[in-house]
């Protein structure tokens, strides 16, 4: 039965307009696409963009989610539609959430927010619709592609004991400098905040805290030299699920050697005054650039023992580079996280979902075969797909 979808887009920023782009290209979704910010102009600038870039008309429209009431033009809006994907920052997300909610939407989200997450968690335990939560790069991709992993592991060499599952993701640039050797290729403020944050992990069975850049190492991927540490949020609900199943879980970000180490100076000069993160934003973006051509490298390994007690591991990474959707350039950060929100939308609107899902909730065969995911992480074009 045909279907087209009605769609809104929650903040037009890098992406919510990749997210737009990739539904208008994609040839098994027909969609009707609303696209707001709480700055107009910068909605009616996404739309023309997405529109130049699509190679066909889209069916797109433009608003202002204002910032204490409903306009008459936004509440027609959430009336038609049919689900929300919220792109705005963290903040944000649980009055997105409760918009959802009041007018019987699906809701995605990307934030990594622990608080902003539970309160969700709460809101919508009754909901009519569905809610996946944390559906972005990380936390998402990377935690259902562990748990599908581990799942992998198990079936071949059983349960008896896994030691470990590791999970990395770096968005990096190609070419970076001393002292930071760091560019931003998102959110600044988000990545100001998980490393400020505790991150949850667990340690010899038992979910816990650590706090985040206390375990800086080397690692080597495909022969490079890159260092990882312990940032918060990336687990998604992954210690939860996993605790008493396996001895150690982490997630960890993956950067340039001496990234880290010019990160600590800046924090020790930053001492214990109130909102660290924002006194680390402030001296991050007084050095480093935002960078338009960025990479995204990660890795997965699900490390435990056989039968036999044999050392056994199962490992994915990726390394993955800004690519075209339609005519225009996307960085690999826009894909990688627009990508995931869209398979988890459409998930939503199969109708099978009811409720708050997390990560670990997610069929990770459906998600991860879906046609939004494949084309960005098994590097598919879309015609191929068709």
């Amino acid at each position: 039965m045909y279907i087209k979808h009605k769609v809104i887009i929650a903040g037009a920023g890098g992406i919510g307009r990749a997210a737009g782009l990739i539904m208008a290209e994609q040839p098994d979704f027909d969609c009707e696409i609303f696209i707001g910010d709480i700055q107009l102009d910068i909605a009616e600038e996404a739309c023309q963009w997405i529109q130049k870039g699509a190679s066909s008309l889209v069916n797109i429209e433009s608003f202002e989610i204002k910032q204490d009431v409903v306009s008459e033009h936004m509440d027609y809006i959430l009336k038609s539609a049919d689900i929300l994907l919220d792109c705005l920052p963290g903040s944000e997300a649980p009055k997105m959430a409760a918009f959802a909610k009041k007018y019987k939407l699906h809701y995605v989200n990307l934030t990594e927010y622990v608080d902003e997450t539970n309160q969700i968690l709460d809101l919508a335990k009754d909901a009519e619709t569905g809610f996946i939560l944390q559906s972005g790069l990380a936390p998402g991709y990377v935690n259902i592609l562990a748990n599908h992993l581990y799942k992998d592991f198990v079936l071949q060499y059983g349960d008896q004991q896994v030691d470990h599952i590791a999970m990395k993701v770096g968005a990096l640039t190609r070419i970076t400098t001393n002292p930071h050797y760091y560019g931003f290729t998102w959110s600044p403020i988000g990545v100001a905040t998980e490393y400020v944050k505790d991150a949850i992990v667990i340690r010899n069975g038992i979910k816990t805290t650590i706090p985040s850049l206390t375990e800086t190492t080397d690692i080597l991927i495909d022969g490079i030299h890159y260092e990882d540490d312990f940032t918060s949020g990336g687990a998604a609900d992954l210690p939860d699920y996993f605790s008493g199943k396996v001895r150690n879980l982490d997630y960890k970000t993956i950067r340039y050697p001496g990234h880290y180490q010019w990160v600590k100076n800046q924090l020790a000069e930053i001492g214990s005054q109130p909102n660290p993160e924002i006194a680390l934003l402030d001296k991050m973006k007084q050095v480093i650039p935002n960078v338009d051509e960025d990479l995204i490298v990660l890795y997965v390994g699900i490390i435990g023992k056989d039968v036999s007690g044999s050392i056994r591991i199962k490992e994915r990474n990726l390394r993955i580079e800004p690519s075209f959707v339609g005519s225009h350039k996307l960085k690999a950060i826009q894909t990688t996280t627009a990508a995931p929100m869209l398979e988890a939308a459409r998930m939503l609107l199969s109708g099978k979902y009811k409720g708050p899902m997390l990560q670990s909730q997610i069929d990770t065969q459906e998600f991860l075969s879906g046609s939004f995911v494949q084309m960005v992480f098994n590097q598919k074009k879309y015609r191929e797909l068709v």
